[in-house]
């Protein structure tokens, strides 16, 4: 007699938001230092307009426009929910003042490229944060604390720069097509990525500073838009083509869940940086002018 364990049906989303009248591009959370407290999740849209969403109303707060009608495709806070940094289509990196109340831009930068590369922030010290974009040309950013930065390019290759000195210190061919998103655990040295082919592609960092290749991962559909690590490190969500959330353990890569909801491609996945396990949130936002919420995987 053979008795068969089935496992659990993946779960359906917590909510969904819905009102952005356009495709998402990017998601970012923001959870504030208080526990428990009522996280902000931040998307930039297609139409040019970042809202603000308030996750216990499931509304938006605020509409923010400041790209002159073009696709956001990155927004990050800096410290907090009152400062905000978003890039769109209109070649501009623009620094929000959202305190008290304000929509105002501060500043703001003008991109060289018109591509989808993302820009990255890094923390360097209280108050004083680094910027990474693309650009044609390569400045030479001083910096004390000289820090990496790792870039996923069109030829497939994922690079490692040491930014002080404006420099490659290693280059490894991942992908036979162009790098759609990447993330980095730097407690563990490794790195995964995804391309608009049906492999994942998971890499480490030597001692030596030498990129090589860790494992791959073939996936049933092609097409990875947004891949991201949960800040626990303990699983990986990626957003395809496929209209498909991908849930896996980061330790081993394995497959854990497929949600299912969106008839659009995801375009981004973000996880929320909850202190508390049971608190933890999973958002994805797709072309179908929807962002779900899912709480998964939410115990250690």
């Amino acid at each position: 007699m053979f008795i068969a364990r089935m496992a659990l049906p993946p779960p359906d989303p917590q909510f969904v938001l819905r009102g952005t009248g356009a495709a998402i591009h990017t998601l970012h959370f923001s959870c504030g230092s208080q526990e428990p407290a009522v996280p902000v999740l931040f998307s930039g849209s297609e139409n040019g307009f970042i809202h603000v969403w308030n996750l216990k109303t499931h509304r938006v707060d605020t509409a923010l426009d400041g790209h002159g009608r073009k696709s956001v495709y990155c927004v990050e806070t800096m410290g907090g929910k009152d400062q905000l940094l978003s890039q769109g289509r209109d070649q501009r990196i623009c620094l929000w003042d959202l305190a008290e109340g304000r929509t105002a831009v501060t500043d703001s930068v003008c991109t060289e490229n018109v591509g989808f590369c993302r820009c990255s922030l890094l923390k360097v010290a209280q108050g004083r944060w680094l910027m990474a974009m693309a650009a044609k040309a390569l400045e030479e950013p001083s910096c004390g604390s000289q820090p990496l930065l790792l870039a996923g390019y069109e030829d497939g290759s994922v690079v490692l720069w040491n930014m002080s000195m404006g420099k490659a210190l290693s280059q490894l061919v991942c992908h036979q097509e162009p790098v759609m998103s990447l993330d980095f655990d730097s407690e563990k040295a490794k790195g995964i990525s995804g391309s608009s082919e049906k492999v994942l592609s998971i890499w480490s960092l030597n001692e030596q500073q030498n990129l090589q290749v860790y494992k791959t991962h073939k996936l049933v559909n092609a097409g990875i838009c947004d891949i991201t690590i949960r800040p626990d490190k303990k699983i990986l969500a990626t957003g395809g083509w496929d209209h498909r959330i991908r849930i896996f353990g980061w330790k081993n890569l394995k497959p854990l869940a497929v949600l299912d909801y969106h008839t659009a491609s995801v375009h981004a996945v973000s996880f929320s940086d909850h202190k508390i396990p049971s608190e933890r949130l999973l958002a994805a936002g797709s072309k179908d002018h929807r962002i779900s919420i899912w709480s998964i995987y939410t115990q250690t």
